[in-house]
């Protein structure tokens, strides 16, 4: 399976666990039980680092919102900003622009029109703090 497809699980796992509220364990073992789905390493582990780091990723959204509130992203939008974040900040081994490049294609696929260029800014605001801290 290719990694955009193993990243678009994660988004899926990210996108239940903001509809129901379950934990990513809970969310992959209703997959596997129910559904028959083998949950790969890679997505179990992008959306468990996304569970597991969610306060630190949803303060970084918060700041890079302008005008808006986190309330106010559709789940879509946020599920997919959590799991850009999270590769940006703690997946290191994957370039920023490929985070970014992913995003935006997965917010094309479910978001609406205007989300894909809010999900560009957006993390393109953030990578630019990340570079600014650590240089």
């Amino acid at each position: 399976m290719k990694r955009r497809e193993e990243r678009e699980i994660a988004f899926a796992i990210g996108f239940e666990r903001s509809v129901t509220g379950e934990s990513v364990a809970a969310v992959i073992d209703g997959a596997e039980d129910v559904r028959e789905c083998v949950i790969p390493t890679f997505s179990a582990s992008l959306a468990s680092g996304v569970e597991q780091n969610e306060a630190e990723i949803d303060e970084k959204i918060s700041r890079n919102i302008r005008g808006w509130t986190i309330d106010r992203l559709s789940k879509v939008t946020l599920s997919i900003l959590r799991l850009a974040i999270y590769e940006m900040c703690y997946e290191t081994e994957i370039p920023v622009s490929v985070s970014i490049n992913e995003a935006v294609e997965l917010a094309k696929l479910y978001g609406d029109t205007e989300d894909a260029p809010f999900v560009n800014g957006v993390l393109s605001t953030v990578a630019k703090e990340l570079h600014t801290d650590h240089d």
